[in-house]
């Protein structure tokens, strides 16, 4: 039987993008056991420096052994208790997810939404949690399936003093923008591998503070098999074993009570990916999607596209671009992929086959990789007949910006 063989791919999506080769070099360490000494402190140092990619103090920074969406749902289904009532501000799909597991887990939703392309004033946020004065509001940081950053300075602070916890889907911006945890008062953030972190997809850093911890241990249950004198059980559990957040802190804290079978080799993906990101500092790198950000907007606008969205409130690792009229997007995005090897995103919900997703995340945000890019995405889509596309002034203004704007 043949090696597995895998086509080489410049992935431009808002994720998953192409893996850091340090991480995955990492990654073919020698499988250590869940309790050995040796892995326990790796264990210890990959919470530490959650703890920095977050920007907080919290004690309870470690990762989720799942994709992103297992790390919103074990936070959402460990805080949401049934008939709680829980406020969801949505922009786009990924805000429909969270009202679906909020309801999987027994909550109430309530929604104030704004268009594709647009977000939701803080004020108008915070006059809704009045309004409705829900236990925990729900948001997304960065709504990739529009492209638009929602404003989240405000709202940690006002929920703190309404008594509402906050829980910040920051999948999409982890690592690629500045998430200050504890400055902005948020009680629990997710992160993200796959994205502007370049580490596989299958494991998820979260942090929540010490309220958030009290409030979540109020429905603690240690299963039967591992359970001691000492381990008061509540008829209000958490539903979900896996996903228990109260049974977690007891697997990465100083107890180390058995829970699942730790995913040793992801959690050294995640441990040199954040390293290598800690390294570069969280500004820095921030400083450095926006840059790319830029310059793949430049890039864009004079090929001869227009822009999707409000532009006052991006994501800097994700240009929304209208698709020109008479281009079909699955065909034209397939055709991308198979000839050429890169790959660009469509969208979801009101403006899917509308716009296209030009993601600038991670590992790929480099000069060499947007300026291939650029040229090979102008040159093909004028091929295909779009009005007034001009591949070398879409180079040109990439290029200029990279010569006349430093990092």
């Amino acid at each position: 039987m043949a090696s597995l063989q895998i086509n080489k791919r410049l992935i431009m999506t808002p994720g998953p993008v192409a893996v850091d080769p340090r991480v995955s070099q990492a990654m073919s360490n020698s499988i250590l056991g869940q309790f050995d000494p040796e892995f326990t402190g790796i264990m210890d140092e990959t919470m530490e420096l959650i703890r920095k990619s977050f920007k907080t103090e919290n004690k309870w920074s470690f990762p989720i052994d799942g994709t992103s969406r297992a790390g919103i749902e074990a936070v959402i289904a460990s805080i949401v208790e049934p008939g709680d009532k829980v406020l969801v501000p949505i922009i786009g799909r990924f805000g429909y997810l969270v009202t679906e597991l909020v309801e999987r887990a027994g909550g109430v939703v309530h929604t104030i939404e704004a268009p594709m392309g647009e977000v939701i004033p803080e004020d108008d946020i915070i006059k809704k949690m009045d309004e409705v004065q829900p236990k925990v509001l729900t948001i997304i940081h960065g709504e990739t399936s529009s492209g638009r950053l929602q404003p989240i300075q405000k709202i940690g602070h006002a929920a703190k003093e309404r008594g509402i916890f906050t829980v910040v889907d920051a999948v999409a911006t982890y690592m690629g923008q500045d998430i200050a945890v504890d400055e902005w008062a948020l009680d629990a953030v997710i992160g993200g591998a796959q994205k502007c972190l370049s580490v596989p997809s299958g494991i998820t850093p979260i942090t929540f503070n010490e309220r958030f911890s009290d409030e979540i241990n109020k429905r603690k249950r240690v299963e039967k098999g591992i359970r001691t004198e000492n381990d008061k059980s509540t008829s209000h559990f958490i539903t979900s074993n896996y996903l228990d957040l109260t049974q977690l802190q007891d697997y990465w804290g100083e107890r180390r009570l058995n829970h699942h079978t730790e995913a040793t080799v992801n959690v050294y993906g995640l441990y040199e990916g954040l390293k290598l990101a800690v390294a570069e500092g969280v500004e820095a790198r921030a400083r450095r999607h926006s840059y790319h950000h830029e310059a793949m907007k430049e890039g864009i606008k004079a090929l001869g596209l227009e822009l999707f969205g409000d532009e006052e409130h991006e994501m800097q690792m994700v240009v929304c671009v209208k698709i020109p009229e008479g281009i079909n997007d699955a065909e034209f995005r397939a055709e991308l992929l198979s000839r050429f090897g890169v790959e660009i995103a469509g969208t979801f919900g009101a403006a899917a086959g509308k716009i296209w997703r030009i993601g600038t995340m991670g590992h790929v945000a480099e000069k060499q990789n947007l300026l291939n890019f650029i040229t090979t995405f102008g040159v093909f889509i004028q091929s295909q007949g779009a009005d007034n596309i001009d591949p070398a002034a879409g180079l040109k203004a990439m290029t200029d910006f990279y010569d006349n704007n430093s990092l």
